[in-house]
Formats: structure tokens, C-alpha cells, sequence
């Protein structure tokens, strides 16, 4: 992989939330900065690229700096989009059922912005900072580093590899999947418990400093191998690096309370994958409420390096 793509890996931007390519009215005033056959690539169209790059990528460069990268990946992906429109694979099934998809996720993505936009209000956020800061010194921070990858073999792999002494920075570097860690050497940063799925976070904390997990850590991102690089008290940070986290988590928490009253007020049928009717014992409708699968990022992560491993 090269290091453009390498670097853009974790774009994804979707043109239009209809048919590919569909050339559709830009806002005014949005100025032009690429044309490819006739079809215009724009500001918002740079920006949205922009957007959807990782937090921590966003933090290293800004959208001036991306610029020439990300016109030319956009240019490459026009390029090849309008191939794929001249062979006709736009008229496939299952091309389109994927793009129908993915403009309900964009739909999906809108709604939930909007709603938390509405929701989260600046007194709504001092008022939980306020109940942060009277929790945060009752707590413990950790700083650890870990190592992500696809497998429970892999992980073992890599323990086997630091119980004969080696570094553990620079396996992260070689072996991680977490695109931050690559460069970090896997640090995480401070962090409490509750910020951290349960499973990762239970591993975590029962290590020593200098310690590293004998057995890898299943997670819902993959699997871990995590060290113990040093324990404090837990201060109370800023209002101003606590708020966009405050936010993710009222978000997360009103999108979900959203989708639960959605699902009940919705009719819903879940068949057996031939389509036949299941047996009475079968689920009668999907679980509704707790997080909202696709819920929108709606501010940056407060921890650089983490790869959204909070709860």
C-alpha cells in the first residue's frame, strides 16, 4: 500500500446519497477546485473528505495541508466511479441494494446529528462537568500502550515476542491495526476505567506497572495485547478538553433512548434467512435501545491515540 492510500485508508466519503455520481446542485458561493469530464469536485466535497478522516489524522494535518492529497484521491475515486458507471455494473442488484444502504447510513448519520445538535446544550454540559469534577478525584488514571490486531493467534504471537524481551513500542509500530498506534508505538494516553470498553479496561487495570497481558484481550474491535506503563490519581481536566467527550456521551445517550422509542413504535418482522416464518421461540422483534449501531462521531475524541475504545 502506498503511503497516499496508507494515509487515506480510513476514508469514507460517499459523492451522493442516490445514484453514483449523481450531479447535483452545489451551494452557492461553494467554489470549484477540480474538474474530471465535465463532472465538479468542490469545496464541500474537500471538506466532507476532510471530515471523514480519523480524529487522530485530523489532529496531525490540517485541511490546507491534506488538500493535495485528499483532491487527489477524491479525483481518483471520480475517475474510477465514472468507469464503473460506463460499464454498467451501476444496474446490478446487488449494487444497488449497497447503494440504497448506504444512503439510509447517510439519512441515519443526519438524523442523529441534528438530534444531538438539538439535545446537547452548552448549560446541559457545564452541568455535567460540574459532576465530573466532583467524581474525577475519587478515580484512578492509567497510562498504558497496547498492540491491536485481527486474530487471538497473532496476539500470542507478539506475547511470545515480549517475554523474550522484545520492545513493546516497536512491535506496535510493526504490528498494530490501530492507524494511531502505528505511530505512537500504541500509547493510549491517561485514561480511567469507565473510559474504556469493559473488557479492555478489566485487563487494563489488574496489570502492574511495566506489566503486559499474558493472554490476549477480546474486544469488540479485535484482539489485544496491552502494557501497564504507569498509574496516578485522576485529576480533573479542563472544561475545554472534557466537553467534546461530555458530548459524545450525552449524544450517545440520547441517540440510543431515540432508537429504543423508534423500535416500539415501529411494526417490525424478522424472518428466518429462506424467508419462512420462525418458530414461535424465535425473537418476535429486534432488541431496541443502548447504543445506536452507525452513531455519528459528533466531536473528536479527547484522548489522542485512542481508537474509540470508550464505552
Amino acid at each position: 500500500m502506498t503511503a497516499r492510500r496508507a494515509f487515506f485508508a480510513c476514508l469514507i466519503f460517499v459523492f451522493a446519497a442516490g445514484p453514483a455520481l449523481a450531479q447535483g446542485a452545489k451551494p452557492a458561493g461553494d467554489p470549484v477546485v477540480a474538474r474530471v469530464n465535465g463532472f465538479a469536485l468542490t469545496r464541500t466535497d474537500v471538506e466532507l473528505a476532510y471530515q471523514a478522516l480519523a480524529p487522530d489524522v485530523r489532529r496531525q494535518v490540517t485541511l490546507e495541508q491534506a488538500y493535495p492529497q485528499i483532491i487527489d484521491e477524491l479525483i481518483s475515486m471520480v475517475v474510477v466511479a465514472q468507469a464503473a458507471q460506463k460499464s454498467g455494473v451501476a444496474a446490478d442488484p446487488i449494487t444497488k441494494k449497497r447503494l440504497a444502504l448506504a444512503q439510509d447510513q447517510i439519512l441515519q448519520d443526519a438524523y442523529f446529528n441534528s438530534l444531538a445538535k438539538k439535545e446537547v446544550t452548552e448549560a446541559k454540559l457545564k452541568a455535567a462537568y460540574a459532576d465530573y469534577a466532583k467524581a474525577a478525584p475519587t478515580k484512578e488514571e492509567i497510562n498504558a500502550r497496547h498492540i491491536l490486531v485481527g486474530s487471538e493467534k497473532e496476539a500470542q504471537d507478539i506475547i511470545a515476542q515480549l517475554k523474550k524481551g522484545a520492545d513493546f513500542a516497536t512491535l506496535a509500530k510493526e504490528k498494530t491495526i490501530d492507524p494511531a498506534g502505528k505511530a505512537s508505538g500504541g500509547d493510549l494516553g491517561w485514561f480511567t476505567q469507565d473510559d474504556m470498553v469493559p473488557e479492555f479496561a478489566a485487563a487494563a487495570f489488574k496489570l502492574k506497572k511495566g506489566e503486559f497481558t499474558q493472554t490476549p484481550v477480546q474486544t469488540q474491535f479485535g484482539w489485544h495485547v496491552i502494557k501497564l506503563e504507569d498509574r496516578r490519581p485522576a485529576k480533573v481536566l479542563p472544561y475545554e478538553q472534557m466537553a467534546p467527550r461530555l458530548a459524545q456521551q450525552m449524544a450517545s445517550q440520547v441517540i440510543g433512548e431515540r432508537v429504543k422509542q423508534l423500535g416500539t413504535q415501529s411494526k417490525v418482522e424478522i424472518f428466518a434467512l429462506d424467508g419462512s416464518k420462525l418458530p414461535t421461540s424465535g425473537p418476535a422483534k429486534p432488541p431496541a435501545g443502548g447504543a445506536a449501531p452507525g452513531a455519528p462521531t459528533l466531536a473528536p475524541d479527547t484522548a489522542p491515540g485512542k481508537l474509540n475504545l470508550q464505552q
